[in-house]
């Protein structure tokens, strides 16, 4: 299988998953990674072994895990284009985050990035005249992805399965639509292959994986003795729902207790609203309460009020069946644990992206039956307040942001009054 965005969450989620699977030796990862080849340097220095570190309340478990056969720098076309040519390569996962997809408000790929429009007329240009899509260099991940598509059409590999596992909304029809996308722009040929080969699978995935600090590498040696430059620090919990078809095969990932449902909506909406969306109003609020990690953010009380008032507005929208009285009580109990640093600047990067995906959904689903959206409006008061509080907008006021992130929701006078009561409430920095 390959996995394209080799990074801590991914080596903390579906490769420990790849491990714990019944058949472990029968699936190796082929992962290339995203922004820096230095992941990709670290994992070859150590035969893609690497240390993940569950770091609970009270202590951390090491484990070795050797899933990852082989890591390459997300620019090696060449390299991902020659593992879709063959029929052995079932699966690709992708954790590419939100802003990867590159993706326009009307959820297709945006044709004003100049990335992404310079990779749709290279596809356009190069496939239909026969150049080897192995010798391509897209600058995007989809248009990488497409290329290597185009090697495995050619090689007759036959079908494969796409797993979305980033935090998006119905992230197997954001994918199946952003591929349709590239493989149109490429050649006609190329999209009936892939509308007939290609099959998109759903998923909800849920780990806190914070990015590993260097002195993580000293905790490792000094608790077993061996030197990792590449180590993972995680939760022990884990979560992992999936729904779609796998034509050409997959692990038996459900060995390691991943979920295989046949609608994935409610699970992915529970985890997007109730975990990610908490998240983000941590990471604009808490700085702003002087707060670091999450663990201190949840401590403080405007943000644990906040945050349960979020809670409240996402249930309220959430189907029953989801167990959600007990997933609160695991969450609450994740934010605090305080082994786990989970910086809130981290959090915070794309910002606006994530709170349009993760806030303004529930706003309006509360506002449309009646509710006044309080949660939703802290949340995305917090955002409004930490960019307000920064330096990046100098000038804009409370509305011109909260138009930015919806304008129906700007036009809301009394939802828009709760935004600017938050942003007040967090630039004067009150006690409680």
């Amino acid at each position: 299988m390959v996995h394209l965005g080799v990074g801590a969450f991914h080596r903390a989620h579906q490769a420990w998953y790849t491990a714990h699977a019944a058949e472990p030796g029968e699936w190796g990862i082929l992962g290339f990674t995203g922004r820096s080849r230095e992941t990709a340097d670290r994992l070859t220095s150590q035969d893609g072994l690497y240390t993940l570190v569950e770091r609970g309340p009270d202590g951390d478990r090491f484990e070795v895990i050797g899933s990852i056969a082989r890591a390459e720098p997300g620019e090696r076309v060449d390299e991902l284009a020659a593992a879709l040519g063959r029929a052995r390569t079932a699966v690709v996962t992708l954790t590419i985050t939100e802003a990867g997809y590159r993706l326009g408000g009307d959820g297709t790929p945006d044709r004003t990035d100049p990335a992404v429009a310079a990779d749709l007329r290279l596809l356009g240009e190069a496939i239909p005249a026969g150049a080897d899509p192995a010798a391509l260099r897209p600058v995007t991940v989809l248009g990488r992805l497409v290329a290597g598509l185009e090697a495995r059409r050619r090689t007759g590999a036959g079908p494969i399965a796409l797993v979305s596992c980033d935090n998006l909304p119905d992230n197997a029809g954001l994918l199946a639509g952003a591929i349709g996308t590239f493989a149109d722009a490429a050649s006609a040929e190329l999209a009936r292959w892939v509308s007939r080969e290609v099959a998109y699978v759903a998923t909800s995935v849920d780990r806190i994986t914070p990015r590993s600090e260097p002195s993580l590498s000293e905790a490792v040696r000094d608790a077993t003795g061996w030197l990792d430059v590449a180590p993972v620090v995680t939760e022990p919990f884990s979560d992992w729902v999936l729904a779609g078809e796998f034509p050409a095969g997959r692990p038996a990932w459900e060995e390691a207790a991943a979920r295989f449902v046949a609608r994935i909506e409610p699970w992915e909406l529970r985890k997007l609203w109730l975990l990610n969306g908490a998240h983000s109003l941590l990471s604009f609020a808490g700085p702003l309460r002087g707060c670091r990690t999450v663990a201190d953010a949840i401590a403080d009380p405007w943000c644990r009020r906040a945050v349960e008032r979020l809670w409240a507005d996402g249930v309220r929208q959430l189907p029953s069946g989801l167990d959600l009285d007990r997933y609160r009580v695991q969450l609450m109990a994740r934010f605090e644990n305080p082994r786990i640093a989970h910086r809130l600047d981290q959090i915070a990067i794309d910002g606006l992206t994530k709170v349009r995906l993760r806030v303004v959904p529930v706003a309006r689903r509360e506002l449309a039956t009646g509710g006044n959206a309080l949660g939703c409006a802290q949340a995305l008061g917090a955002w409004v307040a930490s960019t307000l509080a920064g330096t990046v907008e100098p000038g804009a006021t409370i509305g011109d942001l909260l138009g930015r992130v919806d304008a129906d929701l700007a036009r809301d006078g009394r939802f828009a009054a709760r935004v600017e009561s938050a942003v007040r409430t967090l630039l004067d920095r009150p006690l409680v």
